[in-house]
């Protein structure tokens, strides 16, 4: 199932992906930086900054890491703050990658948006991925003290699939909060009505 993009959506596109590789250019100077001297060290913190479970939940697609759901992220219950139509609705990836089928996933059309709760990201939580389904695509950022940074977009092209993988930038916000910050993640329906369920964070040093 194709996705057509109208000028007003095909320039939020071009300028979200200007946007992802001035991120991962700063992410990299960060790491660099913190690598590079000693003093700063101590701001690329590697070390997990919670004890939540870990699987395998992308395994079946060749991804062998390890991890974590982010909070709420399963929609089966309303943790999430949702805002201009986004909403939990019946039905969930099928694959059971948290262990259990669900019951929700949430619908994002274009305008909707869903912020999740806080949770802890430092370099140890580079990338995050989840399922989509639908048609359309999903803009996916991090926000830290209102700061918005883009980590990916996820496209929707029918049956449940795992997106791609996404940075979360958390070098770059390890360095601007003292090693660790406290950030959400934001989803915004850019185009179409994707809907999206199990959202995962990889804390990488805690793979096989």
């Amino acid at each position: 199932m194709g996705v057509s993009l109208g000028s007003g959506n095909q320039a939020d596109v071009v300028g979200r992906l200007f946007g992802m590789a001035m991120v991962a250019m700063l992410v990299c100077a960060a790491c660099a930086l913190g690598c590079a001297s000693a003093a700063r060290a101590d701001l690329i913190n590697l070390g997990t900054c919670n004890s939540a479970s870990l699987s395998q939940a992308f395994a079946p697609w060749g991804d062998p890491s390890e991890y974590e759901l982010a909070p709420g992220g399963d929609f089966e219950s309303s943790s999430w703050t949702l805002a201009g139509g986004a909403q939990r609705v019946g039905g969930s990836e099928p694959f059971a990658a948290t262990g259990t089928l669900g019951s929700y996933s949430l619908s994002l059309p274009a305008g909707a948006s869903a912020q999740s709760p806080v949770t802890c990201l430092d370099a140890a939580y580079p990338t995050l991925r989840m399922f989509i389904a639908g048609s359309g695509v999903l803009a996916v950022d991090i926000v830290d003290n209102g700061m918005v940074i883009p980590a990916g977009l996820a496209v929707a092209a029918g049956n449940w699939q795992p997106s791609t993988v996404m940075l979360t930038s958390a070098p770059l916000l390890g360095l601007l909060s003292g090693g660790t910050a406290n950030a959400s993640l934001l989803l915004t329906g850019v185009l179409g009505s994707p809907v999206v369920d199990d959202v995962f964070i990889d804390p990488w040093n805690r793979g096989p």
